[in-house]
Parts: structure tokens; C-alpha cells; sequence
């Protein structure tokens, strides 16, 4: 389970959003004092690629390099929607690039506010300090699944989801040592994001809350 924090962001509708979307789905997340001077998210004016699909080799995109130890399962089956596939395509590298911050201790990272947003954004830089103040980073396996995509008139979508946290776990940079923890309900975690897409074709993620113990992530 990834301890730290519980939450990176919180809104007041995500609960509710949750609940609606996945009720009855089963089973089967060095800056130091001169990152926290600037806020992620705010500046908007980031390069961004041309090409609208989603392809880890288009133009501009950021590679994404995380530790050996840090592996993934996405249960999220394509829709043949072309843009439902790429909010989920783009969703995915947004939380592979939090991650690659968290691994390199850089809250205010390029790779995932290329992805991300005003308050998705910021939410995330204080996600990724956490792990910064405590010297840690994430390993194991996180588990996606029962995703549930709506694309909106307008350039908008909203996306909700459920992880499994039961294999990922807390790994000290000072000592090396990765804090093992038992399987538990609060591993058990639900996302709700709102995402919009760019000129460039790329869906960022705007908001997004998350709740930790759901029931509609229950196996």
C-alpha cells in the first residue's frame, strides 16, 4: 500500500461521480524549499506535441523512465472510441509521470505537467513533495481497472477508476529497504478525474480526487 498521502486532490463533487459510474464493479498513485517557490500547473505555454494520437512516440511527449521495481497493470480494454481511447491512453502517462518525479525527487518535474493542469497539477506537486520530504519512492505493482470514460460536447471528458494497491509499496532511498504492508480494504482505492484536450490533442487532467477504502473498488 502506498502510505503517503491519502488524497492528492479533493473535490466535492468526486465522490458522488464515483459512486454513480462504478457501483457493482469488482476487482477483477531533489525539490527542496526552491520547487515549492513555484506552483505547478500555472504556466500553461509547455510545448506540446501535434499529432492527437496516442502513441508513445509522437512528437514532444516525455520520455517516461521509471525503476525496474516499479511495474503496472492497466485492465482498461481499448472502447474503439478514438478519443475515449486516447483519455485513457493519456491518463495512464499522466500517472507513469507522477511517479517518475516521485523516483527522481522532483516535484516540479516537465513529465507529468505535461499531462496535467491547474489543480490536477498542483495537487500532484504536493503528492510528489511528500514522498521528497520523506526520501521515498514508490515499487511493486499497481493494479488499474474498471475504468469508466465519458467524453463531453465541448473538449471535455471525465474519467473514474479503481487501483489496487495491495502490491505497491513505500521504498526508502536512504536505506534501500521497502516497507512491506498486509493486504487491506484501504488498499483499495477510487479516482475520479476531469480531463480536457488541448490544441495540440493531448487530454490533461484538470482535477482529481481520490478515495481510499472505496467499496466500488471491493473484489
Amino acid at each position: 500500500m502506498i502510505r503517503r498521502p491519502t488524497r492528492l486532490l479533493t473535490t466535492a463533487v468526486a465522490g458522488t461521480t464515483a459512486v454513480l459510474l462504478l457501483t457493482g464493479c469488482g476487482g477483477g498513485d531533489g525539490g527542496g524549499s526552491k520547487a515549492n517557490d513555484k506552483i505547478a500547473g500555472a504556466d500553461t505555454n509547455t510545448k506540446t506535441p501535434t499529432s492527437p494520437t496516442p502513441s508513445a512516440t509522437a512528437a514532444g511527449r516525455p520520455q517516461i523512465e521509471l525503476p525496474s521495481d516499479l511495474t503496472y497493470t492497466f485492465e482498461w480494454p481499448k472502447t474503439g472510441d478514438k478519443d475515449k481511447d486516447a483519455v485513457l491512453y493519456d491518463s495512464q502517462q499522466f500517472i507513469k509521470a507522477v511517479d517518475m518525479a516521485i523516483a527522481e525527487q522532483k516535484p516540479l518535474d516537465a513529465g507529468y505537467r505535461f499531462y496535467s493542469e491547474g489543480e490536477a497539477a498542483a495537487g500532484s506537486q504536493k503528492f510528489i513533495q511528500e514522498f521528497v520530504d520523506y526520501k521515498d519512492r514508490i515499487t511493486g505493482v499497481r493494479r488499474f481497472y474498471a475504468a469508466k470514460v465519458q467524453v463531453n460536447d465541448g473538449g471535455t471528458a471525465s474519467l473514474v477508476y479503481c487501483e489496487d494497491q495491495n502490491k505497491a509499496y513505500n521504498k526508502s532511498l536512504k536505506t534501500g529497504k521497502t516497507e512491506v504492508t498486509s493486504q487491506s480494504k484501504d488498499n483499495y482505492v477510487v479516482y475520479s478525474s476531469r480531463l480536457r484536450v488541448n490544441k495540440q490533442g493531448i487530454w490533461v487532467t484538470e482535477k482529481l480526487a481520490s478515495q481510499r477504502g472505496s467499496s466500488v473498488c471491493q473484489p
